[in-house]
């Protein structure tokens, strides 16, 4: 499958809204059960880049959305700063077929420039195609929490994998630079 990466944008907030809608519905990577409105997925999109985060659209050659990934604070205290969290949703016809994959490198490469340190994965339903992803994208389990949602009629477990990114925790971060600056009032 040929695909293109490239920023989000406003215009595919349609398109980002359905995917999201799909595994809202029909996954366990979200914990939401009532997918939210496009208004609402606006609102998360501008909050996410306004903040300079990547946010990343695959599409087609003919510019359909096959999926999208971004990252955001993983907490919002600022000694969590250096620290981003992933998230990555595919259409159901990109699935298997390395738009993930690529994805996942880009957003990697694009939080490594930013100057972040480490990237975490929360990943609902400790699903195994999304944890055999970030494993090959360098990720560690780091816990597994049992039980921390119920969809689909049944209990599901998250597990949390991390990443180092460019020099991680080996030397000090320059706090005057971006991400230093993030949430510093």
């Amino acid at each position: 499958m040929s695909f293109l990466l490239r920023d989000a944008s406003q215009a595919d907030i349609p398109a980002i809204t359905e995917i999201y809608r799909d595994s809202v519905l029909n996954g366990v990577a979200s914990y939401e059960i009532a997918p939210p409105y496009e208004a609402e997925m606006a609102q998360r999109f501008s909050a996410i880049v306004s903040q300079q985060y990547p946010y990343v659209a695959a599409t087609d050659a003919d510019g359909k959305l096959l999926g999208y990934a971004y990252a955001s604070a993983f907490r919002t205290r600022p000694a969590y700063r250096w620290m981003v969290e992933d998230s990555i949703y595919l259409a159901p016809e990109a699935r298997g077929r390395g738009v993930g994959k690529a994805l996942m490198a880009e957003l990697i490469d694009r939080c490594t420039a930013l100057g972040f340190r480490q990237m975490v994965a929360v990943i609902g339903g400790a699903s195994p195609a999304s944890i055999a992803l970030h494993l090959k994208a360098g990720f560690v389990e780091v816990g597994l929490m049992k039980g921390t949602g119920y969809k689909h009629g049944r209990w599901l477990d998250t597990m949390l994998m991390q990443r180092g990114l460019g020099a991680g925790m080996t030397t000090d971060p320059d706090p005057s630079t971006y991400p230093g600056t993030l949430f510093m009032g």
